[in-house]
């Protein structure tokens, strides 16, 4: 858990919040009955997250505060995984497991994350650990902490309802009595219908993971090497192979195995016809795999400490043997930190997250003058202004019609388009702060209200400025003069000017193939831990 701790407060405050991360920043600090009306809309499966972290900010709102209570919960989750590892194999192998969870470079991402998956995977090695003790205790009261636990963590966020599946075939593997079944299955039984509402709203909620895809071999590798203390080279496959030598020690791996496995087997299965899978939604199975190299090690260690003398076996035993075996893997697990060491400096600078909305509001501050018009495309874009007010405090936000807070929406209620074209008609100038995927001419936004950003911007204004951070673009438009005036192929029906673009009517008018924005990384993006999780800028904040 110390270990845990430095790994998780190192770095801690890498200088700006990426997108859910600031949703959570700016949702936690509204009041809870604006809170509550958000939920009605979006983001219901974080609703119980956002209450805390309500309370949280309360004391002080910053960047360091918003990540401390996923630093706390992956300290708590190593320290349950080796008291998991205790129980079910000894300390040495509960030592090297809670010692292998802190040094995963996933671990120490989600860590550092203002987001719920390092509590929810805190809430699931602690509702594991009440399975072990219930069963043990064989008593009807004993249920009834496990399914707390288990209640809690589902409405943190619902996937987690997936670990009953792995903690029912767990108490397959070991065989237990029909009264063990009948008290799990009532404390399950009751997690299951409090969640239930919760799956109910959510249910209408399911367009904020739209930009989901179905998962291909090639995720499943991807969410094996994440599983890894180190994704790539001799760690790597040693970590599997002491995976496969853990099997034996069938206790444990009742419990490790189908903790690895299940959940992210059962929502990979789910994803093919229903999109829903992402490795940070199963981040709590990664104990199972920390449990389970700790086992193989623990075994090799085992034969280790037998050698041959005169030609029999002798079994070299005594608490020095003992001991020099456990500092052996503890200084193994310190080499393989130390190899990995690149990635998690990789992992603190923000450069290495989706995007870095403190970089964008910098920008801002230098670039835009009091009282400038910005216009944000598409409207998501308002994050970075909500999350950091100040480089857009003296500037006026030309399509905003209702603030966040106020509407119940996660960025704010834009003007109809009617309304934004009589707005965009009274400046001459206006700053537009844009993804890159939005100034891309085939991107064709379902939203009516983006279109109308697209076009009057590409009819009316010229770019005179521009300037990109972080695959954020900001530019400033000016009003064309008559010189300016687009000219028109006649055999397209296209007008062109500059960098802008736009459609005029006529006979032949056409316009390029409609395309989604991407939702993967770009190619040629610089490798590092994050960009190989997956967590590139997607269009929708959310799930």
């Amino acid at each position: 858990m110390a270990v845990m701790t430095v790994i998780g407060l190192w770095g801690l405050d890498r200088g700006g919040m990426w997108g859910d991360e600031s949703v959570t920043f700016q949702v936690a600090q509204r009041t809870v009955p604006q809170i509550w009306r958000l939920l009605h809309d979006v983001d219901a499966v974080h609703g119980l997250y956002y209450l805390f972290m309500h309370a949280v900010l309360a004391a002080h709102p910053g960047e360091v505060v918003l990540r401390l209570p996923s630093v706390c919960a992956a300290t708590a989750t190593a320290g349950l995984v080796a008291a998991l590892g205790v129980r079910l194999a000894g300390p040495r192998v509960g030592l090297w497991a809670g010692l292998l969870y802190a040094i995963t470079p996933m671990t120490g991402h989600y860590a550092q994350e203002g987001r719920s998956y390092a509590l929810v995977a805190a809430g699931v090695a602690g509702a594991t650990l009440l399975l072990l003790r219930a069963v043990e205790a064989g008593t009807a009261r004993a249920w009834w902490p496990y399914g707390a636990v288990v209640a809690l963590t589902c409405l943190l966020h619902e996937l987690a309802v997936l670990v009953l599946c792995a903690h029912a075939l767990t108490l397959a593997l070991l065989r237990v009595p029909r009264a063990v079944w009948s008290g799990w299955g009532r404390a399950a039984g009751a997690a299951v219908v409090l969640l239930l509402p919760l799956v109910w709203v959510s249910q209408g909620q399911s367009g904020q993971v739209a930009w989901l895809v179905a998962p291909g071999w090639d995720r499943a590798e991807r969410l094996v090497r994440n599983f890894s203390p180190g994704p790539t080279g001799v760690v790597f496959w040693a970590s599997l192979l002491l995976m496969a030598v853990g099997l034996r020690t069938r206790r444990l791996a009742a419990v490790a195995l189908p903790l690895l496995l299940v959940p992210a087997g059962i929502l990979m299965s789910v994803s093919q016809v229903r999109p829903l899978f992402h490795d940070r939604y199963v981040l709590y199975s990664l104990g199972g795999a920390s449990l389970l190299v700790a086992a193989g090690a623990g075994r090799v260690a085992g034969v280790l400490g037998r050698v041959r003398f005169d030609g029999r076996r002798v079994r070299v035993g005594g608490r020095r043997v003992h001991a020099l075996l456990g500092v052996t893997g503890v200084l193994a697990l310190t080499v393989t930190f130390v190899h990995h060491l690149p990635a998690h400096r990789q992992d603190r600078s923000a450069a290495h997250r989706p995007d870095n909305l403190a970089v964008v509001s910098a920008l801002a501050l230098r670039q835009m003058r009091p009282g400038d018009p910005v216009l944000f495309v598409p409207s998501v874009g308002r994050l970075a202004a909500l999350a950091y007010p100040k480089g857009f405090r003296q500037v006026r936000d030309i399509a905003l019609r209702e603030s966040a807070p106020r509407s119940g929406t996660l960025w704010g209620r834009e003007a109809t388009p009617g309304e934004l074209r009589h707005r965009l008609a009274s400046v001459d100038r206006v700053w537009v702060v844009a993804e890159a995927y939005a100034l891309d001419p085939r991107w064709s936004p379902p939203d009516p209200v983006e279109r109308t950003k697209l076009a009057v911007l590409a009819e009316e204004f010229t770019v005179r400025e521009e300037h990109t951070r972080d695959r954020v673009i900001l530019r400033l438009h000016v009003r064309r003069t008559p010189a300016d005036a687009p000219a028109v192929d006649a055999s397209t029906g296209v007008a062109t000017a500059g960098a802008a673009t736009a459609e005029v009517p006529g006979p032949r008018a056409s316009r390029p193939p409609a395309s989604r924005p991407p939702t993967n990384c770009p190619p040629g993006r610089p490798p590092g831990a994050v960009a190989a999780w997956g967590l590139c800028r997607v269009p929708v904040v959310g799930g």
